[in-house]
């Protein structure tokens, strides 16, 4: 019979996530062990459970497992280093760059609310000069749009309750007009005594 395969998720139910637990565990440890005589392989495996309790496997002595993980990680890190350096001196001078740029922007934006112009050359007065014109027509630009598109909600807003509706004249010939859109048919002819039915 084939299991069918289940969903790797946190099991909700308390006791089932227990007896999942401590199968799972059994079999992680078991395997371990599989492995390190199959392969003559140094294992440990370190599991703690939800309630803190502490599990482990080890094919041989579990301190001198993890002092040798240690050295291992020590060694990896060390040699690692070299390729970290130049890193972070190439993200220094990036950052030093982008420091400058900022200093650089600043004195220009001074520069164009007419602060600090003593300094500048003629050539830098007509750069500022050419750069406030372009920011004035642009916007001018923005504010002609926004007029133009208030101006056309205003006209939207006004038209918007008149709908177009076709009237009858006594002889029952169509006639162009308008109507509410709150206004519906109402027959306005005056009976006195009881409604009678039209044919």
């Amino acid at each position: 019979m084939v299991r069918g395969k289940i969903e790797i998720k946190k099991i909700e139910n308390v006791t089932s996530r227990q007896v999942t637990f401590s199968k799972r565990r059994s079999g992680l440890f078991k395997k371990a062990h599989e492995l390190s005589v199959l392969c003559d392989a140094q294992v440990a495996a370190i599991v703690f459970s939800q309630n803190g309790r502490l599990y482990e496997f080890s094919s041989s002595e579990m301190e001198k497992t993890i002092e040798r993980y240690g050295d291992f990680s020590n060694e990896y890190f060390v040699l690692g280093r070299p390729q970290v350096q130049p890193y972070l001196e190439e993200l220094k001078k990036e950052m030093d760059i982008m420091v400058k740029n900022i200093d650089l922007l600043e004195v220009q934006q001074r520069k164009l609310m007419g602060q600090g112009l003593g300094s500048c050359s003629v050539a830098e007065l007509q750069e500022i000069d050419i750069q406030i014109e372009k920011s004035l027509r642009i916007e001018i630009k923005v504010l002609d749009e926004r007029r133009r598109l208030r101006e056309k909600e205003i006209r939207e807003r006004l038209l918007r309750p008149l709908l177009p509706v076709t009237l009858h004249t006594e002889k029952g010939e169509p006639e162009g007009g308008y109507r509410t859109k709150h206004s519906s048919e109402v027959e306005t002819d005056l009976f006195i005594g009881l409604p009678v039915a039209r044919p």
